[in-house]
């Protein structure tokens, strides 16, 4: 069934045309993303389906009665109630036929059984009874906690004030606020923003039994991946749509360019050609005739556009001058916080050279400020961080604290490098779509995704080899994200990072550490790596004879992934024995200069020590490497074979 349509929509931003020959559909139970870069004007045409604001050009159709609910970006409630009294509002409807229920109730305890009255009464009583019950009004304390508490509140927290809470608190309640209306249609705008992974989890899963339709914009591709079935890229003005979620639409929309663009090359070399001919022959008479023809092919045909998108990106590497030692970072018994008061710990964990460690945990929980900590920005509680040797250390500041309001772009990049000339850093600056007039804007007066592409413009100027990273994706669009990814992964160093952005997880860790209040616990592989080893097991979860079994799809998907979790654990069994081989590698050469120091020459006891330490770490050596051996035969195989 057709909800909604556009059709030819248009919307004016002055004397430019932001968008145009908009054509949407909306079909019942509908899973639609939104996607474009920052400034395509996805908000803008949001808004126009919801209702809020109407097209310049072209018309919105919807079908009869359609409810439809729009939650703007970081929209948060306004209200002068209590948690639970706001949210139970959406059934004040209910609430009153359950009024009415009781009212005919002591009617009819009044009346004689078998009367007249009694008798209109029965019947009206009847009739709401079953209205009440058939519109959940049983259930509605249930609908309310159970939303609740998905949301991350408690039910402590039923009688405090709205007033009293966060922004983000307060967009949370929104958007439970919405989901319980319960629209035909939902439009959310960023509904990801303040939810950390927990809730993020619980609310897709929500989403995917959401009884209406849903067109949802959102930067988290992750959450994209799970919920959407059909995606509408605005891109160069227009709006294309394509079917499967956003990691399917990515690659639908690369083969999409490429054979345009091989369609318009080789539009381009038959128009050369037939021009040439008519060029060659149009003055001789034998043959003007014929040129003619193709003058009046080339006046009919069709010409193609050169393929276009939006999809500019910016483009850097990190870079290091020289490797840093083995061991990278040592946390042993660490409690964290402000004015000796505890925020969490105590963690205990490590990071070697080349490990892309992620951290993950609840808001709130300390996550930034451990990485302060280890940064010698916060003196720590109690227990100890030893960095290792040969560090330079590169830090990423979600809070942006690191530039200067008042500097312009070019001499925030330029004060810190003097001896580099301008167009150095201008190329620089181009890299990160700073061009022409943007270099002299002022630090204060760029957009939260300007200023986190100038802290990274930053950051990637200096030579590092250990990478401090804090909410890097934040204010950062999908295609800038996909970017950073690459850098990372192309990085020599070692990473150190705290996101919220599960995608991103999933491209560039190689380990997780779990924070909790009282623990940190590290997880080899990247965030579905630590999904799988943290799910209950089979026997933890009980099973019914009424689950459906999973389609061929389903369990092509599941065997495709056990088939990468399995590569990956073999994966880092070799890595693990090439660092164990790297270090003893590292420590026989270390005996060997000992040994060869002149003034051990006459000590033969420190010798025959040295010499026993020797050949008992070259023993371990050739272990190890036989093990290597092993294991990455068993790669090679599992490669063949899958």
């Amino acid at each position: 069934m057709l909800l909604l349509q556009t059709q030819n929509v248009l919307r004016r931003f002055g004397a430019d045309v932001l968008f145009h020959k908009i054509n949407l559909q909306v079909n019942e139970h509908d899973r639609i993303a939104l996607v474009g870069r920052n400034g395509a004007g996805k908000t803008t045409l949001l808004k126009m389906i919801a209702g809020i604001t109407t097209p310049d050009e072209g018309t919105i159709s919807t079908s009869k009665n359609l409810s439809i609910g729009y939650l703007a970006q970081d929209q948060g409630l306004d209200s002068q109630h209590s948690i639970w009294a706001e949210l139970d509002s959406v059934f004040a409807d209910l609430h009153t036929l359950e009024t009415q229920i009781h009212t005919f109730e002591h009617q009819l305890a009044q009346l004689t059984p078998g009367t007249p009255d009694y008798d209109l009464i029965s019947k009206q009583y009847d009739r709401a009874q079953h209205d009440f019950q058939a519109r959940g009004g049983f259930e509605i304390n249930s609908k309310l906690r159970g939303m609740l508490t998905g949301f991350g509140f408690g039910p402590e927290m039923d009688d405090q004030p709205i007033t009293a809470l966060s922004g983000g608190q307060k967009t949370k309640l929104a958007l439970s606020k919405i989901l319980l209306q319960q629209p035909d249609l939902l439009i959310l705008d960023e509904p990801t923003n303040h939810l950390d992974m927990d809730v993020l989890s619980w609310l897709e899963d929500y989403l995917k039994g959401y009884p209406g339709a849903l067109l949802v914009v959102s930067h988290d591709r992750y959450f994209l991946d799970r919920i959407v079935t059909k995606v509408y890229d605005l891109d160069q003005g227009t709006l294309r749509h394509y079917t499967g979620n956003y990691s399917q639409f990515v690659n639908h929309k690369a083969q999409w360019l490429a054979s345009e663009m091989k369609h318009y090359d080789q539009q381009q070399k038959e128009i050369a050609k037939l021009e040439d001919f008519v060029n060659r022959n149009l003055v001789r008479a034998s043959t003007t005739k014929r040129a003619q023809a193709r003058r009046k092919q080339l006046d009919k045909m069709e010409k193609m556009d050169r393929p276009m998108t939006d999809d500019q990106s910016i483009h850097f590497s990190f870079h290091s001058e020289y490797p840093s030692g083995n061991e990278v970072l040592t946390v042993t018994d660490l409690k964290i916080g402000y004015d000796e008061m505890t925020v969490a710990g105590p963690f205990s964990f490590e990071e070697r050279q080349g490990q892309r460690l992620g951290i993950i945990g609840p808001n709130g929980i300390g996550k930034s400020t451990l990485l302060k900590t280890i940064l010698g920005q916060l003196p720590p509680i109690t227990g100890t961080i030893k960095l290792g040797a040969n560090l330079q250390i590169g830090y990423y500041d979600q809070e942006q604290q690191q530039l200067h309001p008042d500097k312009t772009v070019l001499d925030e990049v330029w004060d810190e490098h003097p001896e580099i000339d301008e167009t150095e850093i201008r190329t620089l600056l181009g890299s990160f779509l700073f061009t022409g007039e943007d270099v002299f804007k002022l630090v204060k007066d760029l957009s939260g995704g300007q200023k986190a592409r100038l802290e990274l413009t930053k950051l990637s100027f200096n030579p590092m080899n250990y990478l401090i990273l804090d909410e890097p994706t934040n204010h950062l669009d999908i295609d800038s994200r996909e970017v950073l990814e690459t850098a990372i992964n192309e990085f020599d160093g070692t990473v150190l990072f705290v996101s919220h952005d599960r995608y991103f997880i999933n491209q560039v860790a190689t380990h997780i550490l779990a924070v909790n209040p009282d623990h940190a616990t590290v997880y080899p592989g990247n965030y579905d790596d630590y999904l799988a080893a943290t799910a209950p097991t089979a026997s933890d979860t009980p099973t019914t004879n009424s689950q459906k079994a999973p389609s061929n799809q389903q369990q092509a998907y599941q065997q495709s992934k056990e088939v990468q979790r399995a590569r990956r654990k073999i994966q880092r069994q070799v890595d693990d024995i090439e660092q164990q081989m790297e270090g003893l590698e590292t420590k026989v050469n270390e005996i060997q200069a000992e040994m060869n120091r002149p003034e051990l020459a006459a000590d033969i006891g420190k010798l025959t020590d040295l010499q026993k330490d020797l050949d008992a770490t070259q023993a371990q050596l050739e272990e190890v490497e036989l093990a290597w051996a092993s294991a990455a035969e068993e790669l090679e195989t599992f490669d063949q074979e899958n």
